[in-house]
Formats: structure tokens, C-alpha cells, sequence
């Protein structure tokens, strides 16, 4: 831009001209609130349908109107509820009729001239009147010249109704309350005609399933206005109430007889269903109901007749052919949809009972851990309960049903056929009476090949869901083998060297090998403790050949490839394992520490296990306590002494080499070996030269720590000194706490926290200063 101005006297008119602005603005803000706060005055002459100033519009002119109308329609209503009701007695039988054909006829011709005039709404309001006024009528000539046939009359009379409202929306189409109100009466003639005819449920059935198809003709011959196309709402609700009926009454038909008629009542139910879902798009629901209908049609006659179990297998079979629509491109698609879903439920439903009666059976092999080793050998052995052979034929059935549907929708159902085949497989056995060896046998081949092809498939959900049947089966036969010494250690024998087959195939997924792995550590353990009770050892004798699994794992190493990590945290479950089992017995517990002591070193030596160094010191030093401790030796520092100057003094010449190593690298393992120890007895010694000693002791590293800028001297030197101190100064506080008053500690805590909440940045500031300090030492 160019000015005649200079470039300092252009900048000060413009700083001056926006003061002068920002003064106008300040100006304005404080009138606007000012007028804010004063009472709004009543606006004169504001035009019609205009809100004034400063308030909202409560309502619009034409949400008033309707309003206005509705009342007076529910008024006029109330009005004729009453004269019917109540003034109808008063009147001869000429008044009666006069006054009702009048104010009938009014009520229904005056909506005419209305449209004629624009007054849509109003026409509305008059037209709902005449239409109650309609019903009035039937109402009174019920009540003076039949009253002893009230279903009859009523179905007659929604009947009337029905037509005569149809044909006055059919006059006044631009009324849009007769038609829907036609609709909705239309659906009671033929259900009252069945209660006035005394029908039991069947043609009940019968009467809403007419009902429903008249509602299904209707919405699928009607143009295109909305009153007919809705008549598929009450078609499926009473469609659903035909089909609940049908499901009802063959569900308790005792013979197959008495299913006939059901039956009847379903296949029209189920042709109904495709019928709707052929002609109306989008309707597959209606033919999912028909699928079902016609599945419990063909399978409820026959239902009587066998087992329950076999009951469900039929229609499990019936439903099977079902899926087959989907390949059926001559078929609609809501028709193939519709189909194929009814199918699916069923062989879903049929699974779920599959299964529940399968769990019941393998769920019984708990029952061994109550008495283990009850027998010799398996053939001696009590086999489980029986599902019966009807559970493991459902269980195979729909697992051919989810293997064919992942073939025709890929990827789907595939983990769920998977698992579904185990099942079947798993429990077939239980159902031939076998004896318990061929049933182990045949339970180890499903679960064997569940686990191959959870290591050979290359479809990750199918392989997890082989997995984890894999593992379910393994550790389900492992539960039976508990019934027979000899069946024990072959099934954890073949179950461990299985999983070791696992883990080393090559060509299996990561996480399948890393798991095989572990599960062979655990099967390889739980053989080993079968194999110590064989022995005359006590329990604790157990842990020492337990430890020989970690060991193994330990020697292996980094032949173990990838699965090494999953292998290590086994071995490590199995060293816990043996540790517990060792606890009841001190000088045996002591071994077992002393042991895992060593496989931790062992393993500590590699570099990338360096981390297991700490935990072999800890147990070496558990070890060494435990043993001690069951010796009955009083004074620690007699054996702790004599590793802590050692410790102390390699820590020394390590600081010296390397003078950037930490002090709790150097100097932390040689201090807590004899301040901690030393540390537990003071607190149990009633007597004060150990306290005193240590004290001192915890005190002078206290000071060189601070001397010589060194953390671990001083960090446990000020810990032990503060917990030696607290020792010796607890009776008192005891002693001081019962001689004050009640009211003393809350109060002086709450003078504490007040002083504290006053210096709260100071105390921050301070704990950042002391961080900063500690962050220094070396």
C-alpha cells in the first residue's frame, strides 16, 4: 500500500484509531448489559403471528389450531360417550334413532365441505367424531336388540365397520383417518367369530392366520399408498401369533395324531411365510418364520414317537435341507435368505443342546479327583456317564452344517465347525460302550488331530478354535486317566510327547509352537510327580525330581528357537510347583531353593538371561535362611558376616575398575545380606545390644552413603536405622498414645494436614529438591 503519509505517523493514526475503537466497543458492551438487565417493555402493535422482542414464540399458529382441534374432537367424543352411556335411557325409540342418524350423518357429511374449503385439519377433528359416533351406534343397537351374543355382534360388527370406513376414506381420500382405522378393525371379524364359535386354540390359529393372509393380499395388490402397504404390520403379528399357537399345541400333542392338526396349522403358516417373503421385497424375516414352521411341521408328527434326544436330531436333519436355498438362484433373495436363516437357527439351537449334554458327561470326570487311582488299570477303571448317542449325532450333523456353510460363505463358520466336529468326535466314544481304554484311545486321535490342524491351518480364527478344543480334550482325558496308575502315565506320556511334536514343527505358526511348548514343559511335569508317587518319599521328596524339568529346559536353552520364552515361563511355573511341594518340610525346602538357585545361575550365564542372576542370589540367600532357620540359629550375623566383607570388598575393587558402576551394583547385594537379616531378628529380640549394634552400624553407612555420595549405603542405611528406631521407640508410643485423650490424634492430624495443605507447593518444591539430590548419587 502507498500512503502520503510517513511510516511512524501512518503506525500512530492507526494505533489512535483503534483506541478509539476499543472505547466504542467498551461503550456498547456496557449498554448491552445494562439493557439486559432492565424488565422487557410491552411491545404495541406487533403484527400478527409476530413474537415480540426478546421472547420466543410459545407455540406456532398452526401447532395452536391443532391443538384446538384435538380438544374439541376429545370434548364432542366425551359428550356422545356420555348421552350414549348414561341420557340414552330417556329416550323413546324414535328420539333414540333420530338423534342418532342425525348427529351420525352430520358428523360424517360435514367434512366434505370443509376440504372443499381448505379446512383439512378441521375435516379431520369432525371426521374422527363421525367414525366414535359409528361405533356408538353398533354399541347401542347391541344393547337394545342382542344382548346375548356379544362376540358374535362384535365380529359382525367390526365386520360393518371394517367395510363401511373403508368406503367413506374411499369417497374422502384426502382424509387420512378412515383407512388406517379400517385397517385396524379389519383384524378382529374372524378372531371374534372363533371365540364366539367357543374354537380352542387351533382355529384360533386358523382364524389369525386367515386374518394375516387377507392382510398379506392387501399389501401386496394395493397401490402404492401408505394405509394398504402397512397391512404387513398386522399380517406378521398375527402371522407370530399362528405360528406361536402351532409351536404350542404340537409341543404337547401326545401322540402323532394329535400333532396332525398342528401341524396343519404350521405347513399354512410356513407357506404363508415364503409366500409373503416371494411377493414383498425385503420380507425374509416372514420366510426365516416360515423355514421354522415348516421344520416343526414335518418334525413335530414324528417328535412323539422318540426319544428327546433323537427328537432334536430330527429336526436338526429336517432343518439341514434349508441351508440348500442359498444356491437356489430360481428362488427370490428374501425367499433364499429367509430360508437359509431358519436352517441355521436350528442346526444353531440343536448345537447348543449338543453341547450342553456332551459338557454334562465330560464335566463328570471331576468326580476322579475325589479318589485318585480308585483302580489298577483302565479296564478296571468306571467309565464316564453317557450323553447318549443322540448328543454326538446332533454335534457331527451341525458341524457339516458350518463346514458346508464356510464353503458357500467363506470364512464365516469355519472355526465354529471346527469345533463342533471335535465335540462330535470326542464324544461319540462315550456312547458305543467301550471300554475305557478304547475310549481314552479314540479321545486322544480327536484331540490329536484338533491340535494338527491347529499347527497346519492357515486360517488364524480356525486354528485358535483347533487349539483351544485341542487343549479342552487334552485336559479332559487327562482328568480320566487319573482313574488308572497305567492309564495315567500313558496319557501324559503321548499328551507330553504330542505337544513336543507341536513345538517343533517347523511350518506352524509361531504362537502354535510357542504353546505346544508349553504345554510339553506341563505335561513333562505332571508325568514326573505321577511318577514320585510311585516312590515311598514324602510330598516335600516330590519337589527335588520336579526341579529336574526346569533344569531340562535350562540345559537346552537356545536350541529351543523361538519357543524358548514360553518354554522358560513353564519351567518356571514347574520350579513353583516344586517349591510349594517342599514347604512341608524346612531342611528339603532349603534344597529345593538351593537347587532353583542353581538352574537360575545356570541359566543367568547367557548373556540375554542375565536378569536371572538376581533371582538365583535371592534364592541361595532364602536357601541359606531356611536351612538355618531350621537349625535353630539364633545369631545371624555369624553367617552373614562372613559373605558380607567378601561381598564388600569385591564390590570395592569392581568400583575401582569401573568407577561409572553403581553402588547397588557393587555394594547393595554384600549390605543386605547382613543388614536384613540382621534387621528380622532386632525385631524379635527383646533384648538391646542387637538393636544398639545395629543401629550403629545402620547409622555409620548412613553417614559414608551421604559422605561419599553413594545410594545404596545410604538408602539402606537410613531404612534400617528408621526401622531399628521405630522398634525402639514403639512400646512408647504405645504407652504415650493410651494416656491421651480421645480427641488429641484426629485433631492433631487435622492440624497436620492444614499445615501441610498451607506449604503444599514449598513441600513439592522441597521433594523435588531431594529427588534432584538422590538423582546425583552414584
Amino acid at each position: 500500500m502507498n500512503t502520503p503519509l510517513p511510516p511512524a505517523d501512518e503506525l500512530a493514526l492507526i494505533d489512535r484509531e483503534l483506541g478509539q475503537l476499543d472505547a466504542r466497543r467498551l461503550y456498547l458492551l456496557a449498554r448491552r448489559d445494562w439493557l439486559l438487565r432492565q424488565p422487557a417493555p410491552l411491545v404495541w402493535g406487533a403484527p400478527a403471528g409476530v413474537a415480540a422482542p426478546g421472547r420466543p414464540e410459545e407455540a406456532s399458529a398452526p401447532g395452536a389450531q391443532n391443538l384446538l382441534l384435538t380438544l374439541g374432537a376429545v370434548l364432542l367424543a366425551v359428550a356422545a360417550l356420555a348421552f350414549t352411556l348414561v341420557s340414552w335411557g330417556s329416550l323413546g325409540i324414535g328420539g333414540r334413532s333420530a338423534v342418532l342418524a342425525v348427529v351420525t350423518a352430520a358428523a360424517l357429511v360435514t367434512p366434505a365441505p370443509l376440504l372443499r374449503r381448505g379446512l383439512r385439519s378441521t375435516a379431520e377433528s369432525v371426521a374422527a367424531v363421525g367414525l366414535l359416533l359409528t361405533v356408538l351406534d353398533a354399541y347401542a343397537l347391541f344393547a337394545v336388540g342382542m344382548p346375548d351374543t356379544a362376540a358374535a355382534y362384535a365380529a359382525g360388527a367390526a365386520a360393518v365397520l371394517a367395510a363401511a370406513w373403508a368406503g367413506y376414506g374411499r369417497v374422502l381420500p384426502a382424509l387420512r383417518i378412515p383407512l388406517p382405522a379400517a385397517l385396524l378393525t379389519a383384524q378382529l371379524p374372524l378372531p371374534l367369530a372363533a371365540l364366539a364359535a367357543d374354537a380352542g386354540p387351533a382355529e384360533l390359529g386358523w382364524a389369525l392366520l386367515a386374518t394375516a393372509a387377507l392382510d398379506l393380499a392387501l399389501a401386496a395388490s394395493a397401490p402404492a399408498r401408505w394405509p394398504a402397504r402397512a397391512a404387513w404390520i398386522p399380517a406378521a403379528a398375527l402371522g407370530a401369533g399362528a405360528l406361536l399357537i402351532g409351536l404350542s399345541e404340537s409341543a404337547v400333542a401326545a401322540s402323532a395324531a394329535d400333532a396332525a392338526d398342528p401341524a396343519a396349522l404350521l405347513a399354512a403358516v410356513a407357506a404363508l411365510g415364503v409366500a409373503a417373503a416371494w411377493r414383498i421385497p425385503g420380507a425374509w424375516p416372514a420366510a426365516t418364520a416360515g423355514g421354522l414352521a415348516a421344520v416343526a411341521a414335518l418334525g413335530g408328527t414324528a417328535r412323539p414317537e422318540l426319544a428327546p434326544g433323537w427328537a432334536v436330531v430330527t429336526h436338526l436333519a429336517l432343518a439341514l435341507p434349508l441351508l440348500a436355498a442359498l444356491r437356489v438362484t430360481a428362488l427370490p433373495e428374501p425367499v433364499r435368505l429367509g430360508l437359509a436363516r431358519a436352517g441355521a437357527g436350528i442346526a444353531g439351537l440343536a448345537a447348543l443342546w449338543g453341547c450342553a449334554a456332551a459338557g454334562t458327561a465330560l464335566a463328570a470326570r471331576l468326580r476322579v479327583l475325589d479318589q485318585v487311582w480308585a483302580a489298577t488299570t483302565p479296564a478296571a477303571g468306571v467309565p464316564l456317564a453317557q450323553p447318549g448317542a443322540a448328543a454326538p449325532v446332533a454335534l457331527l450333523l451341525a458341524a457339516g452344517a458350518a463346514r458346508w456353510l464356510s464353503r458357500t460363505l467363506p470364512g464365516r463358520p469355519e472355526p465354529a465347525a471346527v469345533a463342533l466336529g471335535w465335540g462330535g468326535l470326542f464324544t461319540a466314544p462315550l456312547t458305543l460302550g467301550l471300554p475305557v481304554a478304547a475310549v481314552l484311545a479314540a479321545q486322544l486321535a480327536a484331540t490329536a488331530a484338533a491340535g494338527f490342524l491347529a499347527l497346519r491351518s492357515p486360517d488364524r480364527p480356525t486354528a485358535i478354535a483347533a487349539g483351544a478344543v485341542a487343549l479342552l480334550g487334552a485336559g479332559n482325558v487327562s482328568l480320566a486317566a487319573l482313574d488308572g496308575r497305567a492309564a495315567t502315565f500313558a496319557v501324559l506320556g503321548l499328551l507330553g510327547a504330542g505337544c513336543a511334536a507341536g513345538a517343533a514343527y517347523g511350518t506352524a505358526p509361531r504362537w502354535a509352537r510357542s504353546g505346544a511348548a508349553a504345554l510339553a514343559v506341563g505335561y513333562a511335569t505332571a508325568l514326573v510327580v505321577a511318577l514320585s508317587t510311585l516312590t515311598d518319599l514324602a510330598a516335600p521328596w516330590w519337589a527335588l525330581p520336579v526341579l529336574a524339568v526346569p533344569a531340562a529346559v535350562t540345559a537346552a536353552g537356545p536350541g529351543l528357537g523361538a519357543q524358548r520364552l514360553a518354554a522358560e515361563a513353564a519351567a518356571g511355573a514347574a520350579g513353583v510347583l516344586a517349591l510349594a511341594l517342599a514347604c512341608g518340610d524346612a531342611p528339603v525346602l532349603a534344597m529345593a531353593l538351593a537347587l532353583s538357585g542353581v538352574v537360575c545361575a545356570g541359566s543367568a550365564v547367557r548373556a540375554d538371561r542375565r536378569a536371572l542372576g538376581w533371582a538365583a542370589g535371592g534364592l541361595f540367600v532364602a536357601a541359606a535362611w531356611v536351612r538355618l532357620a531350621s537349625a535353630g540359629v539364633g545369631a545371624a550375623e555369624a553367617y552373614t558376616l562372613p559373605v558380607t566383607l567378601p561381598a564388600l570388598a569385591v564390590g570395592f575393587l569392581r568400583r575401582r575398575r569401573d568407577p561409572a558402576a553403581s553402588s547397588w551394583t557393587a555394594y547393595g547385594p554384600g549390605l543386605a545380606v547382613t543388614l536384613l537379616p540382621s534387621l528380622a531378628a532386632a525385631w524379635g529380640d527383646p533384648h538391646w545390644p542387637r538393636p544398639l549394634l545395629l543401629g550403629a552400624v545402620a547409622l555409620g553407612l548412613t553417614l559414608a552413603g551421604a559422605h561419599h555420595r553413594l545410594r545404596a549405603p545410604l538408602l539402606l542405611g537410613g531404612a534400617v536405622l528408621a526401622a531399628v528406631a521405630l522398634h525402639e521407640l514403639a512400646p512408647y508410643v504405645v504407652q504415650v498414645a493410651g494416656a491421651l485423650p480421645r480427641w488429641l490424634p484426629p485433631a492433631l492430624a487435622g492440624l497436620l494436614l492444614l499445615a501441610v495443605g498451607a506449604t503444599y507447593e514449598k513441600r513439592l518444591r522441597d521433594a523435588r529438591r531431594l529427588r534432584s539430590a538422590l538423582g546425583r548419587l552414584r
